[in-house]
């Protein structure tokens, strides 16, 4: 259960920083405090609604078939190899972060364009890598299905923030 705990835990930060994501740059204001903290609120809903995909399907995996403890020992090996890929791109996005909010402003504007920018774009890749982290890791078939299910939920959720409330916001 801790796999899944933590796996679910760092799917919603995921969510909420999607959310500012979809809102970010797209309000000339220099005090945006409250709208940023109410996009990533909007995004860490979206991304509790959309996680509970892999949430279903795995308990529908477990459901299904003959030998649960099988099942379930092969999601658990899947879920601890899906999470280490996640695990190191999250500590990079950390860093990154880190010097966005330590560093003097042009530093910071620095780490913003060699930092987050890339590793945004690198989000697919990591889901990939998560992905091929679970099937090499012993989780098979029902681990690829549910971590591909979570991959394509995260992916999703801001798009759907951006699309449902900043569409019209240039």
């Amino acid at each position: 259960m801790t796999v899944a705990f933590a796996l679910l835990v760092l799917g919603l930060v995921d969510a909420a920083f999607s959310g500012f994501r979809a809102y970010a740059g797209r309000d000339a204001r220099i005090r945006k405090r409250r709208a940023t903290t109410r996009a990533a609120l909007r995004g860490l809903f979206v991304g509790a609604v959309v996680l509970l995909a892999p949430v279903l399907t795995a308990v529908l995996l477990l459901s299904a078939t003959r030998d649960a403890e099988r099942t379930y020992r092969a999601l658990v090996a899947g879920g601890s190899g899906y999470l280490l890929p996640l695990v190191v791109y999250a500590t990079a996005v950390l860093l990154s972060l880190a010097a966005y909010f330590a560093l003097p402003f042009r530093a910071s504007t620095l780490a913003v364009v060699t930092g987050l920018g890339p590793l945004t774009l690198l989000r697919p890749l990591a889901v990939a890598a998560a992905c091929l982290g679970a099937v090499l890791n012993g989780g098979g078939a029902s681990a690829l299905l549910v971590g591909a299910i979570a991959g394509v939920a995260v992916l999703c959720v801001e798009p759907m923030v951006h699309r449902r409330w900043y569409r019209h916001v240039q």
